[in-house]
């Protein structure tokens, strides 16, 4: 009996210290210099070997940003747009908003049909699928002016590895392969049908992708990026856009612009939150969230127990309703970020929860702050936020550090690949509000500073973030996720923050997200039952999913200044670090 008893003590410490090694951050025998983490490997390298050539986190991030173009189909993108933050080792913060634009054709009602209902999916003129789902790319204007401005290396050294990647092909992962075929509008498209279907032949798990028309676009942009939106590339792309009914033109293409917007700035129990500011929504809501949890002891009430998510939740929900009202293009709409982030305003939302009950979500009365009356639009737009997106994050050995957010919208995009230049094309209309009193899939609501206007960049909840401590860099954050960006981000932040979790225990711990409406509570499998009891007893409606998002972060060891990589362990990415 005293040998099986020690040996079944011996097999649950092995047990224990498997399970601590899976949740460990990246602690490579010598601490790394600088690190990159993504959601694919090959794109991590391609940062990391922009570092080991003296390379700084710009020339990283776009040399990551390119390389997932062509390793990550799904969100990766030439076609896309999104968001870039930057901080610098010297204090210095930059936002770069390469957020994709509505043609000048587009107009308000353009989804609609004969009768004002909403095109479904399945037509080839809706927001979702096909040529006219399409805005204006800003992927490649963003990161080459990223790399232009704040990089060190050449523009043709951080294409090389993604060039490299798509002419010689990389072997695809099980998971690519299902996503490939189960897309079935994929194969409505012949480009996409022959490039990433095989034309029926489907791929199967380690083979070969190659691309050599991406190959060759890429080569393009690296000798002039410029000829992507001016020149003979734009021209092509327009006429290929145009032959499918689509609305980008070349003077579409020739009019983007990238733009410098000011970070978004918060602060947290003595850390200083930097985020990102309108036309996401992401830094606006994460900020207001913290502000109302600021006033609750979370960590006394423990790490994921009832009552500790029943506060989140309660401050997810009160932003969200806000996001309704307020958020938009900014340089269509007015949007009052000083008074939504503001910690008077906050302490209001604060008093109105009950620490025992859920609130109603169409019950919710905003608290009194005059500038938000005046501001406040009627909640009766809709729009629609697919959840496929990719982040990843940077930091270099001198402490410059980037978080990048970009989009297709929906995996896939449109699922149109631009005829011979391989690179498939965003469905980014879809973010726009559509139809005003319809509830979209996810059942958000949307004011009208986001209805369909020509030149305008739709709402988005891409939240790529920094935090300091005393000044010091500490976190790097973001992911995926839709709505959902906004809620994994604040749950990864307050992991760290309040319940002292590592990056890598913050990042894979159990998500949970409240988005007002619809009026339910968002869980993963993982959290345990007893805790959903709790919540159910609170008044929550549970909707129990198996996971979301992809959280891509890295974190600074404050007493050693260690580089800690989480690549979230419901992907297959990594973090690499030299």
């Amino acid at each position: 009996m005293r040998i099986q008893r020690a040996l079944l003590i011996l097999c649950c410490l092995c047990a224990l210290l498997a399970s601590t090694v899976a949740a460990a951050p990246l602690r490579p025998t010598h601490a790394p210099h600088a690190i990159v983490t993504s959601v694919h490997e090959l794109a991590s390298r391609a940062g990391v070997e922009m570092l080991q050539s003296g390379g700084n986190a710009v020339d990283a991030a776009v040399a990551t940003g390119f390389a997932l173009a062509v390793v990550h189909p799904q969100a990766g993108n030439l076609g896309g747009g999104g968001f870039l933050l930057l901080r610098n080792a010297n204090g210095e913060t930059h936002f770069i908003d390469f957020r994709e634009k509505a043609p000048a054709a587009a107009t308000e009602n353009m989804y609609l049909d004969a009768q004002g209902n909403v095109l479904p999916d399945s037509n080839k003129d809706s927001s979702v699928v096909g040529y006219r789902s399409v805005g204006v790319p800003g992927s490649v204007a963003g990161l080459v002016y990223a790399e232009k401005k704040y990089g060190k290396l050449s523009l043709e050294k951080v294409i090389a590895p993604a060039i490299k990647l798509a002419r010689d092909g990389f072997p695809l992962a099980y998971e690519d392969t299902q996503d490939l075929k189960r897309d079935e509008y994929l194969a409505q498209f012949p480009e996409s049908k022959r490039i990433f279907q095989r034309d029926g032949n489907y791929y199967q798990p380690g083979e070969l992708l190659r691309q050599p028309e991406l190959a060759r676009t890429l080569e393009r942009i690296a000798k002039n990026p410029d000829d992507f939106y001016r020149g003979a590339m734009a021209r092509e792309l327009a006429a290929a856009i145009h032959k499918g009914g689509g609305l980008v033109t070349a003077a579409d293409l020739a009019a983007y612009e990238v733009k410098e917007r000011e970070p978004i700035r918060g602060s947290y129990r003595g850390y200083d939150i930097i985020s990102a500011p309108p036309p996401s929504s992401g830094g606006v809501a994460l900020i207001e969230i913290l502000n109302i949890l600021e006033g609750f002891d979370l960590a006394k009430l423990g790490n994921r127990s009832g009552d500790a998510i029943h506060l989140e939740a309660e401050a997810f929900r009160r932003a969200f309703y806000d996001r309704t009202d307020f958020l938009g293009d900014p340089d269509f709409a007015k949007v009052p970020v000083a008074q939504l982030i503001d910690k008077k305003y906050a302490a209001g939302w604060r008093d109105s929860i009950d620490p025992s009950y859920a609130s109603v979500s169409k019950d919710l009365k905003r608290p009194a702050f005059a500038e938000l009356e005046r501001v406040a639009q009627s909640r009766t737009v809709a729009i629609r936020e697919p959840e496929n997106t990719t982040h990843y994050s940077v930091v270099d050995a001198e402490g410059n550090a980037v978080s990048v957010t970009t989009t297709l919208n929906d995996s896939f995009g449109s699922r149109v690949t631009a005829e011979g230049l391989g690179f498939l094309l965003n469905d980014e209309m879809d973010d726009f509000a559509a139809k005003q009193g319809v509830p979209n899939a996810y059942g958000l609501i949307q004011g009208p500073a986001n209805a369909i206007g020509p030149g305008k960049r739709p709402l988005s909840a891409m939240t790529p973030t920094i935090v300091l401590k005393d000044g010091k860099l500490v976190l790097v954050l973001g992911s995926p996720g839709g709505p959902t960006i906004i809620t994994t981000v604040a749950n990864i932040l307050i992991g760290v923050v309040d319940f002292s979790l590592d990056i890598a225990e913050a990042v894979n711990a159990p998500r949970f997200h409240h988005q007002w409406l619809p009026d339910e509570i968002f869980i993963e499998d993982r959290l345990s039952p007893d805790t959903m009891n709790v919540l159910r007893s609170k008044g929550y409606k549970l909707n129990v999913r198996h996971f979301w998002g992809d959280g891509e972060c890295i974190m600074i060891d404050p007493k050693t200044g260690e580089r800690l990589g989480a690549s979230d362990g419901r992907n297959n990415g990594k973090a690499v670090g030299y």
